[in-house]
């Protein structure tokens, strides 16, 4: 199945960038612009389940951030800058700008959260109103690790190892990552950790044909190493950026709404709210009935919260 059976009606566009990046995106629908960005280990396929409803409302543009997907997967370099956010976000202003779009909404899970993070701070005047998913901001989740945080974000510890270690490690059977990290995220760390031999990794919620082609991307030469590089890039700095930013002052100015599963590790070690409102001047969310994979696992939920909100004015 082509990626571009998910989306049926928007058009496939790569876009090339003044950085020398290609990014795969496919556009539907008319109305505001609204950016749309998917985690890790996914690409735009994510949205597949709510893009349809979207598109009656905006002009989406579902995009595979830099190292996934079908969009470009430079080296890495000596500080991951290549991997760092702001270079991630920067992909994502150049995209929109190519369209057409100077101001733009953004809906964003996981990685893509916060890629979303750094370009509304480093380009507020770009970003109009943003929905992040299922995330508390790096610098916090870092320095409130716990027990319970590392055992289910394992893979954020796994991933930052030194190169070629965990890239070889993903090589040598990238379906298996795909399935069983998603597998067992789907209802959160309690679901994980009572999982049986027999159950976990099975990823009931997501369509066969999705985990497919997170599969097909993930098996193209690099893509291992850029999602590592990713990672490696939230660890170092990335922080620094995020640091930088709180030793300023600085508030990102634009509304937020911040969405969580209520059985995802998430909820259970941080308070989004409190920590998305020391970085942010106008926020408001809630948890709703998911694991993790909020746009896959709980798509209905999220459009009714989340479309009214951008829908507003200002």
């Amino acid at each position: 199945m082509s990626s571009s059976d998910f989306f049926p009606g928007f058009r496939a566009q790569r876009i090339h960038t003044a950085e020398g990046i290609e990014i795969h995106t496919r556009i539907g629908g008319e109305g505001p612009p609204l950016l749309v960005l998917h985690g890790h280990p996914q690409t735009q396929v994510i949205w597949h389940r709510a893009a349809g409803r979207l598109a009656e409302h905006f002009t989406v543009v579902l995009a595979d951030l830099r190292g996934y997907g079908d969009s470009s997967k430079p080296p890495g370099d000596a500080d991951h800058a290549n991997y760092s956010k702001r270079a991630m976000a920067l992909d994502m202003l150049r995209v929109m700008q190519a369209l057409g779009f100077d101001r733009f909404s953004v809906l964003a899970h996981d990685r893509g959260a916060r890629v979303t993070h750094r370009l509304a701070a480093d380009h507020p005047q770009a970003v109009r109103r943003l929905v992040l998913l299922d995330i508390a901001p790096t610098l916090a989740m870092y320095r409130q690790t716990t027990e319970a945080f590392a055992r289910a974000y394992w893979h954020w510890f796994f991933l930052i190892q030194r190169a070629p270690m965990p890239e070889r490690l993903i090589e040598a059977d990238p379906g298996a990552y795909v399935r069983e990290l998603m597998g067992a995220r789907r209802a959160g760390e309690q679901q994980a950790a009572s999982a049986t031999p027999a159950s976990a990794g099975i990823a009931t919620p997501f369509d066969p044909r999705a985990l497919d082609e997170y599969t097909r991307c993930l098996q193209q030469p690099g893509a291992a190493h850029a999602l590592c590089e990713d990672y490696r890039a939230a660890a170092t700095i990335d922080l620094e950026h995020d640091q930088a930013d709180r030793d300023r002052g600085l508030r990102l100015p634009m509304p937020m709404m911040v969405l969580w599963g209520a059985r995802g590790i998430v909820q259970r070690c941080f308070d989004p709210l409190a920590e998305w409102r020391q970085v942010a001047a106008d926020v408001r969310g809630q948890a709703i009935d998911s694991g993790h994979y909020i746009p896959e696992e709980a798509p209905e939920a999220m459009l009714s919260l989340a479309l009214p909100f951008l829908r507003e004015a200002g």
